[in-house]
């Protein structure tokens, strides 16, 4: 046999011997070779591979390995960057950071879990950097303080526009972080390259209120700080630091960067002399009217507006992107249609009245002090009678002490007799609401008056807090609900975009998890589909909330509007306007979903007398500590 026959013949028999382990291993006998079943061949099939041994799973985790003293004492560190930035963070009040892993802040994520103990701050893990985001701005409403988002250089943040957008529209404050390979000569291979930037703040500055990039850790101190200060400074807003990837993983060597003290901003109060001629308005007005937006930062903020408007007895239009009035109050009743004076508090959208004869108007806010240069949020110019910068909040005691001076005996009893009137006024709408919420009592669908009466008659007597906006389900809560205290009702997301509802929910839930209180989302399908991920870390950190579906399987609201246009064109609105507005085909099957990614869940409910005991079961879920989910399939609105 000659070497070329030799290797010929061995290369055959070790193909052979290789394909007769394999089809062993697989329980198949030798792949493609005709055989008779041995004794051997019919046992139980043996696992295609061996599991790792103790000592190389601890090899892979621990990352434990041999180094010369030479390499050692090249990378080793004992006294890394990060260590004192988690020490910053600490010192300036961040409890939370929301994060979605990347290799450009490891060395600030290492020292946060091992340095810092992984509490205050306490690293909460998504699947997306909105959802990171979006959980910030959910948190902010229900603790009154910022929460941190840590991202991953250029490819993380192009991740956070739209949520990061909906905090500014929403004058919420927030810290990003972005991890960033400043300097391009300390950057590695491509993946570096790609995931940095010259200037990454920029892709966010059209809508954040300051931004800085650090390239000391002395900066980032001081930074950090005055991040902090800023966005909480009214007109509150999300701030951005770009901190470097090798800033957080060289040695501190030397002087020791000093750490911060945090001073805030006492928020700015209007002008005393302009305040004076509000009151003057107020007081001599048949029919004030209180337009209220973003007035109240807490409880004190609610309290304030509810002294100065049963002061005057006036009518108060709460435009619910903050709990500023409680529903409760026969006052909440305000309309401004026959105001002769109109006082704007913080307001979120146009002046109402303006331009209309037999009206005056004055608002007071902070608005105008926080526009950007290229984002439109700030709705059209509106002449008013007198416009004044302030905090709302903060001018409201020197308002009150004003309108208290200018009143007379006279004053008083036209005061009263105004009050009967919006009394009256409150009683009838509830009536009118309450009838409205049978309407359809027993219609399958759900019908959206009973969902939100089941629910209330289901918690009514627990502390609760409902961490959703209602106004895509007729306001229901707001109508039917006593809403009395700042953190029960999260207010809108500021930009009318999708995908805010689930993850800011959560973010406030993780605030009511410390503190007891029972956490209620009434869920959009299509905006949980944006970030269904929300649904894993929710389970995750165990966040106990009660999330039920409002399942209507459409974006109802862009359905109606394609009704609209298919009406005025006389086309028929009949099946074209559910063309890329539904979502019923299939239908989505939101119980597996949220099972799937480990949350407690029902089959679907579209029975409405079903809704009471699956509540019920659900809260009982809910109480043990865990977050559960109730698919309901719901009329559209």
């Amino acid at each position: 046999m000659t070497d070329q026959e030799h290797d010929t013949e061995d290369g055959r028999l070790a193909r052979r011997s290789f394909l007769k382990a394999v089809g062993a291993a697989a329980g198949l006998g030798t792949v493609g070779v005709a055989h008779t079943a041995s004794a051997a061949e019919s046992a139980p099939p043996a696992p295609s591979a061996l599991p790792p041994s103790a000592e190389q799973e601890s090899r892979e985790y621990s990352g434990v390995f041999s180094y010369t003293p030479e390499q050692e004492k090249r990378y080793f560190q004992e006294h890394p960057g990060s260590d004192f930035m988690v020490d910053v963070i600490k010192a300036v009040g961040i409890d939370y950071i929301a994060v979605n892993p990347g290799t450009s802040f490891r060395g600030l994520q290492e020292s946060l879990v091992n340095y810092g103990g992984n509490r205050k701050p306490e690293l909460i893990t998504v699947n997306h950097e909105g959802i990171g985001a979006t959980i910030a701005h959910g948190y902010f409403k229900a603790a009154g303080k910022p929460m941190a988002v840590l991202v991953h250089g250029a490819v993380g943040t192009q991740h956070l526009p739209m949520a990061v957008y909906s905090a500014w529209c929403d004058r919420v404050p927030m810290i990003v972080l972005i991890g960033n390979h400043n300097d391009p000569l300390e950057r590695g291979g491509p993946t570096d390259w790609y995931h940095s930037a010259q200037d990454v703040p920029s892709i966010l500055r059209d809508f954040t209120k300051w931004d800085d990039t650090c390239y000391s850790l002395q900066q980032f101190s001081e930074s950090m700080a005055r991040a902090c200060k800023i966005a909480m400074t009214p007109p509150m807003g999300p701030v951005v630091l770009a901190i470097d990837t090798h800033m957080q993983e060289e040695s501190i060597t030397g002087k020791s960067p000093r750490l911060p003290v945090l001073s805030p901003t006492i928020p700015p109060q209007a002008d005393l002399n302009a305040l004076r001629q509000i009151a003057d308005w107020l007081v001599a007005a048949n029919n004030p009217v209180i337009v209220a937006g973003r007035v109240a930062h807490n409880q004190a903020g609610i309290a304030l507006l509810v002294e100065l408007a049963e002061l005057l007895q006036a009518g108060v239009v709460d435009q619910r992107n903050r709990v500023n009035f409680p529903t409760s109050n026969p006052l909440s009743a305000g309309s401004v249609s026959q105001a002769d004076v109109i006082l704007g508090l913080e307001l979120t959208g146009a002046v109402p009245g303006a331009g209309q004869q037999g009206k005056r108007i004055a608002t007071i806010g902070t608005g105008d002090l926080l526009i950007s240069r290229n984002v439109q949020d700030f709705q059209r110019y509106a002449p008013v009678d007198l416009s004044v910068a302030g905090d709302a909040q903060a001018s409201l005691p020197s308002l009150i002490e004003a309108v208290r001076q200018r009143l007379t005996r006279s004053s008083r009893n036209v005061i009263a007799q105004r009050g009967k009137a919006w009394h009256a006024r409150w009683r009838q709408q509830r009536e009118a609401d309450l009838n409205a919420m049978r309407y359809g009592w027993n219609n399958s669908p759900v019908s959206t008056g009973r969902l939100y009466a089941e629910i209330w008659d289901q918690i009514r007597e627990r502390d609760w807090s409902l961490v959703s906006a209602d106004i895509f389900q007729s306001s229901w809560a707001n109508k039917l609900w006593p809403i009395d205290r700042y953190y029960q009702h999260n207010g809108s997301s500021g930009s009318a975009g999708i995908g805010y509802g689930a993850p800011a929910a959560l973010g406030s839930a993780l605030v009511h998890k410390q503190n007891g209180v029972l956490a209620v989302n009434v869920q959009k399908d299509g905006d949980l589909m944006f970030y269904p991920g929300t649904l894993w870390t929710a389970a995750h950190h165990r966040v106990p909330m009660l999330t039920i579906m409002h399942n209507n399987r459409a974006y109802h609201a862009e359905t109606m509007v394609m009704q609209e246009m298919c009406n005025r064109r006389r086309r028929g609105a009949e099946g074209s306007a559910k063309i890329a507005t539904t979502m019923d085909d299939p239908p989505i099957d939101f119980s597996s979903v949220a099972k799937g990614f480990g949350m407690w869940s029902s089959t679907l409910i579209s029975d409405p007398a079903q809704l009471a005991p699956a509540i019920r079961e659900a809260l009982a879920v809910v109480d043990s500590g865990r977050p559960a989910l109730l698919d309901v399939h719901c009329s559209g609105r």
